[in-house]
């Protein structure tokens, strides 16, 4: 199975990420995390995103808040899915980022998931890793069978 980096644009975007981290771990998708920032590690950035590929990888979570720039630049470096998380981390509650994330110049796409949705952006880079591995898909139908079985266990209990 292909690894997933989960790179962050700073370590105050770690708790953030605990639920990225949670889903993949139990969903046994390995994962490696690291902090390079788009502005103050650039070369680093570019060098791990440019050799991603060769080695393991096989989607990318970028985290970061402000000027948001980090997805974008990993994904300037790399054909692999990047997947930008934007972190709540100014005055602008987010939207800043969000906005630095999700409008990318044509032909450098970002997927960008909700405003510190980590949860989801591991969701969605197990998807497509499970487009090549049934295995993962069966797993991911399984959560999504729970999720519905807790909806439906919910309802029930408001009409008794």
């Amino acid at each position: 199975m292909k690894k997933i980096a989960v790179i962050m644009g700073s370590d105050s975007d770690l708790p953030t990420l605990e639920g990225c981290f949670q889903t993949l771990k139990n969903l046994n998708i390995p994962y490696e995390a690291h902090v390079y920032s788009a502005h103050r590690t650039p070369g680093e950035a570019a060098r791990f995103s440019s050799a991603a590929r060769d080695n393991g990888f096989g989607v990318i979570i970028a985290a970061a808040g402000k000027a948001a720039h980090l997805a974008g630049a990993l994904a300037a470096q790399t054909v692999l899915p990047v997947i930008g998380i934007p972190i709540k981390a100014s005055t602008l509650d987010g939207l800043d980022a969000l906005l630095s994330t999700v409008q990318m110049p044509s032909g450098i796409p970002v997927a960008t998931v909700a405003i510190d949705g980590a949860q989801n952006a591991a969701l969605l880079a197990a998807e497509i890793l499970a487009v090549s591995d049934d295995g993962l898909a069966a797993k991911l139908t399984a959560l999504r069978e729970s999720q519905r079985q807790a909806v439906l266990q919910k309802d029930a209990a408001l009409n008794v």
